[in-house]
């Protein structure tokens, strides 16, 4: 009896932990998917699946490594679904082929912000979105992970399965890159020689 009483203590206490947890957390990874994936449904769908397969797979764990081990597998879930569309598009490219292209290219999305977009007020954000997506993957993981999602280098490296040293490179990498690319932004400009 008094087993059966800790063990539903102890699920309660994990459960309370987890909502906590999560109530915090949802919002961040749901912006870290959006910018990954470029569509608030998918990305809210893999946030969803990540802290199912979290607490299915890994409720045993210390809570201390719950963050880092959500956002791993929500990484793992998004280049698992961004592979899956690639081989889609490619297999949907060779198997219409032969087909009316003029529809084919008509269904692909507009790769041009229209001028109205670009004199949004929104520009600013547009062109960070646009500077992050030219980042290679690694450096845009460990930018997101420890700017926007505020991890300690221990738990993004957790989260990216890379040792401390490799997000120190890559963080330090994607700031460089970004200073470049939003240059024209920074008042003054940004000179790397600096």
């Amino acid at each position: 009896m008094f087993q059966t009483e800790a063990i539903l203590i102890d699920t309660s206490l994990k459960e309370k932990a987890w909502s906590q947890l999560f109530y915090g957390l949802e919002k961040r990874a749901f912006r870290f998917a959006c910018l990954e994936l470029g569509d608030s449904g998918q990305a809210g769908d893999m946030v969803q699946e990540a802290a199912i397969k979290l607490m299915q797979k890994y409720s045993d764990r210390p809570t201390e490594e719950w963050v880092a081990l959500f956002y791993a597998i929500l990484r793992n879930h998004i280049r698992d679904h961004q592979r899956r569309q690639r081989l889609e598009r490619l297999l949907g490219f060779w198997r219409t082929e032969n087909d009316d292209a003029e529809e084919d290219l008509s269904a692909l999305p507009d790769l041009f912000p229209s001028p109205d977009d670009q004199l949004s007020g929104q520009q600013l954000g547009t062109q960070i979105e646009s500077a992050l997506r030219q980042l290679p993957n690694r450096q845009r993981e460990a930018f997101l992970f420890r700017e926007w999602q505020e991890l300690s280098v221990e738990e993004t490296a957790m989260a990216m399965g890379c040792s401390s040293g490799s997000v120190k490179v890559h963080h330090y990498r994607a700031l460089r890159r970004l200073r470049t690319l939003l240059a024209d932004w920074a008042p003054g400009g940004y000179n790397d020689e600096a």
